[in-house]
């Protein structure tokens, strides 16, 4: 006779508040609970913040184009031009001539074939993996294999885990972060004839630690192994490389990446959006079968031009990139001479190691009122035991916003006994 477990009864909707209240109660105890703090000012190199004036350490404003006066004018004349929405997906009403433009241009600048638009990179990573890993081509006796950095951002790993759930067969292993001997020895205990599809994921740049892949390296271990490499290059594009297009200019193997995926909402006008960019056979195929694409609004016009617009000024000049690139070294060898420990890199995403949570909250608040605007990260953003600051330079910092900042820094990091 088989035991069976009788649910004698279902929870009551105010037992299960007062289960959440107590996790949230929890999170408060343990210093973990994250507070939103709102600005009242256009985001730049300088917020208000209750009144007060404070530098921007906190945001993806990579180049300094969220309220950039050229991206502000184009987003007026395609209101102007276009409306204020679509109230469609793309294949029923929802494509205008300016999405198929700033496909093209996307494309284009990252060195790829074709490009296909998401409501948000987040969407995008899970188009393309639940798209791809779920299309079966009329194969019975198959499996998929996918191996991805430990430390890839949350919708990659996310896309995955929706994949695996359509699709049994899919076979996802993690390998140690930036470890190219354990990728390479995941790919040969997991690879058999039954194996129809291999895909390397990782992100370009990792958003908690700044640091970023060895894409040559990585391209070189996914030919031999008949891989497709996969990469994410939201916080790379209109960052890294001489002219801003990313990982793949400054690793020197642009447009010879498979996949690409990246956002519109850092560097890129700071709104919202994201792509995929591709061969064009795989870009069509995904227009035909992605969930998130097939039904997802359009992304507004405004978006679309602005984003236009931050992509030619790229084309024209690399001012900004090469003052993003001076701000940040500035910056590191600086915070690292007062005596804070960072994750050594070249990305304006610098994190400042405190270990401790409480440390990371305590000294946010602390730096805020010293007219700094930082977040601290910790479990489980990051491991256990790892909690930080992470600052987030832009091309619109003068030196006097960064020597403020550093000085705030100096003084927050004495008094709470950081350095």
């Amino acid at each position: 006779m088989t035991e069976t477990t009788e649910i004698k009864s279902t929870l009551k909707p105010n037992d299960l508040y007062q289960a959440l209240q107590a996790e949230l109660s929890i999170l408060k105890t343990e210093n973990a609970y994250k507070y939103e703090v709102p600005i009242d000012s256009l985001m730049g190199p300088i917020v208000t913040v209750n009144g007060a004036q404070a530098v921007m350490l906190a945001s993806n404003n990579y180049l300094g184009l969220a309220n950039h006066p050229d991206i502000i004018k184009a987003a007026h004349k395609a209101i102007d031009e276009y409306g204020y929405g679509m109230s469609s997906v793309r294949f029923l009403c929802g494509t205008q001539k300016i999405h198929l433009q700033l496909e093209e241009k996307i494309a284009n600048f990252l060195g790829q074939e074709s490009a296909i638009l998401h409501s948000s990179c987040f969407g995008a990573n899970e188009a393309f993996f639940t798209a791809i890993l779920q299309s079966n081509y009329n194969y019975t006796n198959y499996n998929d294999l996918i191996i991805s950095d430990k430390l890839n951002h949350a919708s990659i790993i996310d896309g995955i885990r929706l994949a695996r759930i359509a699709c049994k067969n899919t076979i996802a292993k993690p390998y140690e972060h930036n470890d190219l001997n354990h990728l390479q020895k995941l790919l040969q205990e997991n690879t058999n004839p039954a194996t129809r599809l291999k895909v390397i994921a990782t992100d370009g740049v990792f958003s908690m630690e700044g640091d970023y892949a060895d894409l040559k390296a990585l391209k070189e271990i996914a030919t031999k192994n008949n891989a497709l490499l996969f990469v994410d290059e939201s916080h790379s594009t209109g960052v890294l490389g001489n002219w801003g297009r990313g990982t793949m200019e400054h690793c020197n193997v642009l447009g010879q990446i498979d996949v690409i995926t990246g956002t519109f909402g850092k560097a890129l006008g700071g709104a919202h959006g994201g792509f995929i960019t591709g061969k064009a056979e795989l870009i069509e195929y995904l227009r035909q079968k992605s969930r998130p694409y097939t039904f997802s609004n359009t992304l507004a016009p405004m978006i679309a031009a602005s984003s236009i617009k931050a992509i030619e000024m790229l084309e024209t000049s690399n001012e900004l990139v090469s003052k993003l690139h001076e701000n940040t070294s500035y910056f590191r060898k600086s915070i690292k001479e007062l005596g804070f420990t960072i994750i050594e890199g070249i990305h304006p995403i610098v994190a400042i190691m405190l270990g401790q949570t409480a440390i990371a909250q305590n000294m946010s608040r602390e730096l805020l009122n010293h007219g700094v605007y930082i977040k601290g990260l910790w479990y489980p953003v990051v491991p256990a035991g790892t909690a930080r600051l992470r600052a987030q330079i832009s091309a619109s910092h003068s030196k006097a916003h960064l020597d403020k900042a550093l000085l705030a820094f100096e003084k927050v990091g004495k008094q709470l006994k950081v350095i």
